[in-house]
């Protein structure tokens, strides 16, 4: 994770301190480990060569008996959280994190609702909860409700989550709950 979120950082060009504070964001460092974390980091963030070793590795660690791995999508939502940590996902980033997504087996379908989730989210609570903006409100309630049901940091703890996966877990139900909240607040008016 610490190489890949590296890599991402670099992947348009740039590595920034908010980039930077993102990953710290989402991976708890042990400060005794810091100084070994960002000797990795540095290494790592040299250029995006080899990302596909190290998505390999998380995959092949990652497999479950019916070959989906839940975690791989959290590890994409901490890329996608410092891709965006400097305001704008770059198109380098965005093609980085489809390579990723291809690593970790996901379809490009799954890549294309997780990156709607992240880009159009904000300004599009439809694409969070992965609904059409002419669904149901029965729907949108149903789809809410399991999403928070899949999402809820509980059940992410409970499936084996690491720790510092949880301030994703967190942003992750945050924007399901605004999402929604956004969609019955439109349906009122």
């Amino acid at each position: 994770m610490i190489a890949l979120s590296a890599k991402m950082a670099k992947a348009d060009g740039v590595v920034s301190q908010r980039e930077i504070a993102a990953f710290q964001q989402i991976l708890e460092i042990p400060p005794a480990e810091l100084r070994n974390v960002f000797r990795l980091y540095d290494i790592a963030k040299g250029d995006v060569a080899g990302f596909e070793f190290y998505a390999a590795r998380l995959q092949a660690l990652c497999r479950e008996e019916n070959g989906d791995c839940e975690i791989l999508t959290d590890v994409l939502d901490g890329l996608f959280h410092i891709a965006k940590a400097d305001g704008l996902v770059h198109e380098h980033e965005l093609a980085f994190l489809a390579e990723v997504a291809k690593h970790f087996g996901l379809t490009d379908r799954e890549f294309a609702r997780l990156s709607n989730r992240h880009i159009l989210g904000p300004d599009n609570p439809y694409a969070v909860l992965g609904i059409s903006p002419d669904a149901p409100r029965e729907e949108a309630r149903a789809r809410y409700l399991t999403l928070a049901r899949e999402n809820h940091p509980d059940r992410l703890s409970a499936r084996g989550v690491p720790d510092e996966f949880m301030f994703i877990a967190n942003e992750r139900m945050k924007a399901i709950n605004e999402a929604y909240h956004a969609i019955t607040s439109r349906d009122a008016a």
